[in-house]
């Protein structure tokens, strides 16, 4: 039960320094994610927040993007592949 507790962690996006909620389980992926791309967690959601204002010029839920984020990598991780 301790993966879906929410935990809150100040990041730095693109230079802003903000804070970011997400449930533990979220942060595990996050730092897998990361350490795949030797990058820190900061600079991973740097990268996601910059794509998504230059594709789609933003997202009102941030939170739930990298949520959505880290339920695509699991899947791919896994064999499965999301639409």
């Amino acid at each position: 039960m301790g993966l879906v507790c929410p935990l809150s962690r100040s990041v730095r996006l693109n230079g802003f320094a903000t804070c970011l909620r997400l449930e533990r389980v979220y942060w595990d992926i996050l730092a897998d994610m990361a350490r795949r791309n030797d990058c820190s967690v900061s600079a991973l959601l740097s990268y996601v927040d910059r794509e998504v204002h230059l594709r789609h010029g933003g997202v009102k839920n941030f939170s739930g993007l990298v949520r959505v984020v880290c339920v695509v990598h699991s899947l791919s991780e896994g064999g499965h592949h999301p639409r």
